[in-house]
């Protein structure tokens, strides 16, 4: 439960306010097209005042945004709670006041190694969501990470 709070309280801090449910004719603010794979939310083509407002949106209205992929970057922070032996993953979202920060849980799809604490990653991912606790929890479906 401890972890719970710690991990609600670091995404109670994050904020956002694009319209994540635009249809995929339509994209949301920030969306490109990466390669083969289209990013319907990149978080990291958007200032940090329209980030903080993005990610917001995300975890207030999340059935907006359950089957997107988004793309963001920030530092990497793991999260290890004894009582359940388990580790949680997140990305920094800084914003440009530094007094908002907050994160975003990721788990990697893949058996990938997970970077140090505190390096500057890019990670994209498709959001979806698991329960814990009664609790539905939303993060980040994550193939790969490359360090910044």
């Amino acid at each position: 439960m401890k972890t719970r709070l710690i991990t609600l309280c670091l995404i109670l801090l994050c904020a956002s306010g694009c319209d994540g449910g635009a249809e995929k004719d339509n994209a949301p603010v920030g969306a490109a097209q990466t390669g083969e794979t289209r990013v319907d939310i990149d978080l990291t083509a958007l200032n940090s005042t329209l980030v903080y407002a993005q990610v917001s949106d995300m975890l207030n209205n999340p059935l907006n945004y359950l089957g997107k992929t988004v793309k963001m970057n920030g530092p990497y922070f793991p999260l290890y709670y004894k009582a359940l032996n388990r580790s949680y993953h997140y990305v920094i979202i800084e914003d440009a006041a530094a007094c908002c920060q907050g994160g975003m849980e990721f788990i990697l799809n893949s058996s990938g190694d997970y970077p140090e604490d505190g390096d500057r990653i890019e990670i994209a991912g498709v959001f979806k969501s698991y329960e814990e606790y009664g609790t539905e929890v939303y993060y980040l479906a994550v193939d790969s990470i490359s360090l910044e």
